[in-house]
């Protein structure tokens, strides 16, 4: 692979990028506002597919010794998905953002993650909505007292339960709990990749161990929904397929394969700072009459340089200066 334009190079993981917060963070969040709407867009779909009633897929009486698993609570309750698939994948990237200080990586990895969430969370309840597969406890949702009622002529259960009960029975085709957590923890395992470089052929299987800790704690998530019988293992296979392709293609979105030299930061900072050269590049040609004089900072502690201009000519340009 041939070496980075020496501006990146410039640019390298080791180096300290300048300060885009206050600078930046408003223009790129500006730039991504389709972005943002498409989210509250996903969202409430996920709430509308949520709220209608499942497909009721037929139950005979020949079905039912199968789906007499006890009816027992949540290992993992549905609070805690959020927070393991979204608030602690945000936790690490703001971490990473106050010792690295680039708000393209924090603002990427944020739309990033809730897009991946958010995409797999709407295909997961379409597809149980339009599947409609019993749980394995589906007995004690139908009939709670456990006397058995079927219809005289198909022999299909008829059920006198609690209709909400009933309602999430018919919802265990895919796990949700499971296609949120790969989905989330399976970003921010392609995210760790790149930011400790696991694919820099140095040999380190430590950074591997690293970026297989989210896919494990949302392993042990799937098999916590096989052993609580609130789906069978197919569900949760499924949903853990799903969310983990989901979480790769919206992460290969906003950054480079881990494996690259450039994995390290998302594909907007990497051209930002070419057009940045460019429009250096372009002043020092045209002179410094009309154009904006460029002062280097090489201070220990500080890898940004800092523009000063009276004209208005390249007021679209991203300068990155300091407050």
């Amino acid at each position: 692979m041939p070496p980075p334009p020496p501006l990146l190079a410039a640019h390298a993981p080791g180096a300290r990028p300048p300060l885009y917060l206050r600078t930046h963070g408003t223009r790129v969040a500006r730039l991504h506002l389709l972005d943002w709407v498409v989210l509250v867009l996903l969202a409430a779909l996920d709430v509308a597919l949520n709220a209608i009633e499942p497909f009721h897929r037929f139950v005979g009486e020949d079905a039912v010794p199968g789906l007499r698993y006890p009816l027992k609570g949540n290992t993992v309750p549905v609070w805690a998905v959020p927070v393991v698939a979204v608030a602690v994948p945000m936790a690490i990237v703001s971490g990473i953002y106050v010792r690295r200080r680039n708000v393209y990586d924090l603002h990427h990895a944020i739309l990033g993650l809730l897009f991946s969430v958010l995409i797999t969370a709407v295909l997961t309840d379409a597809i149980k909505d339009g599947v409609g597969r019993p749980r394995p406890d589906f007995f004690w949702r139908c009939f709670p007292d456990g006397l058995p009622k079927y219809d005289n002529v198909t022999r299909e259960v008829i059920c006198h339960g609690d209709p909400a009960v009933i309602k999430e029975g018919y919802k265990s085709f895919p796990s949700g709990h499971t296609s949120w957590s790969f989905a989330g923890l399976g970003f921010l395992s392609w995210y760790l990749a790149g930011k400790i470089k696991a694919f820099d052929r140095g040999g380190h299987v430590a950074k591997l161990c690293i970026v297989a800790m989210p896919l494990l704690l949302a392993s042990m998530v799937a098999v916590s929904r096989v052993d609580d019988y609130w789906h069978h293992w197919q569900d949760v296979f499924t949903a853990g397929v799903l969310g983990l392709v989901v979480a790769s293609f919206c992460y290969l979105q906003f950054f480079p394969p881990p494996s690259g030299e450039q994995g390290f930061w998302p594909h907007s900072y990497f051209e930002h700072m070419l057009t940045l050269d460019g429009e250096i590049e372009v002043q020092s040609a045209g002179g410094s009459s009309r154009l904006p004089s460029l002062t280097l900072d090489s201070s220990p502690g500080r890898a940004g340089m800092e523009m000063r201009s009276s004209s208005q000519a390249f007021d679209t340009v991203e300068s990155g200066r300091r407050s």
